[in-house]
């Protein structure tokens, strides 16, 4: 683009953005009036949207629904008629499965990327699509008002990833999905690794287990923490500044979904490559199938992956 056209679209973005504060909540207390949009309401709870008997079904739970079916309608759309010169869709999602296998196999090899991918491909699309798609206008403008109110007091549709029963159950699956690669690769000499029969090495073993059942947390809180910020931080920036600074926000949370999707399953894939080759130098136990490796060999393979816990 030429300063022909950059210049009159940074005046516009410029004049929306003095307009926006002065109708916005800055220019509300500057001028002695109501402010444009409705001071936001934060609801860390899930709100009720109707009931199945005594069953409760939330606008998060919703939202999640939402996610999956937009995601298998998207994968099988795009699936369903496999050519060998790809069209616009199925190269998009054939480029997407290249790049993930290929972070994946950069971190624990191609081997075992196919192993794992199943389950880590399937939680960062679910973790990304429910981020991006909470940004759709739908989610924070449709709702129920209650009795006396002039806004919308209960959204239709939420972020399941504000609701912190969605980032536990992801956190008790990607739990599960390390402990099982563990036990399946060693066998019962998988325990060894946390109940060691030494007087010094054994309270480092309980430690070890300890770190574990710490994972769940540390995985639930910072992929809450960080989707609720993102919702908020859009709330009271739109609240302020009605246009064009919400716009710059909104682009920041595409990035930031896409980077604790990605954090959420690296992390997952490297915890479950450690539980696979725990026992390097050792030999394998009866029955089990662990990847012989060295501490030399595994260091490089993490740092290609780049995650930093």
């Amino acid at each position: 683009m030429n300063s022909r056209v950059l210049l009159p679209i940074a005046g516009l973005a410029g004049v929306l953005l003095l307009v926006g504060l002065a109708i916005g909540a800055i220019g509300a207390a500057l001028f002695g009036r109501d402010p444009f949009v409705p001071q936001p309401e934060v609801h860390l709870a899930p709100q009720p949207v109707f009931h199945v008997g005594a069953f409760a079904v939330t606008n998060t739970l919703l939202s999640a629904w939402l996610t999956t079916i937009v995601i298998v309608v998207l994968f099988v759309g795009g699936t369903r008629k496999v050519n060998f010169i790809p069209g616009r869709l199925q190269g998009i999602l054939e480029m997407f499965i290249e790049a993930l296998f290929g972070f994946m196999s950069s971190v624990a090899g191609e081997k075992l990327a196919r192993r794992f991918f199943p389950i880590l491909a399937t939680i960062f699309l679910f973790v990304a699509f429910n981020a991006w798609m909470a940004l759709l206008p739908i989610y924070p403008s449709v709702g129920f008002k209650a009795e006396g109110s002039d806004h919308v007091t209960t959204h239709l549709l939420r972020s399941a990833g504000t609701d912190v029963n969605m980032p536990l159950s992801l956190a008790i699956v990607a739990f599960l999905f390390i402990e099982f690669w563990g036990f399946k690769a060693h066998g019962f000499g998988y325990l060894k690794e946390f109940f060691r029969l030494h007087p010094i090495q054994g309270p480092i073993g309980l430690i070890e287990l300890l770190s574990h059942f710490i994972r769940i947390v540390s995985f639930t809180f910072r992929l809450f923490g960080n989707m609720l910020a993102g919702e908020i931080v859009l709330f009271m920036v739109t609240f302020l500044t009605v246009f064009t600074a919400p716009i710059v926000f909104y682009m920041l949370e595409l990035l930031v979904g896409g980077v604790q999707a990605l954090i959420f399953t690296g992390l997952t894939l490297v915890f479950t490559f450690m539980a696979v080759s725990h026992q390097e130098g050792h030999e394998d136990e009866p029955g089990g199938h662990a990847v012989q490796t060295t501490h030399a060999a595994v260091a490089p393979q993490h740092q290609a992956g780049g995650i930093v816990a």
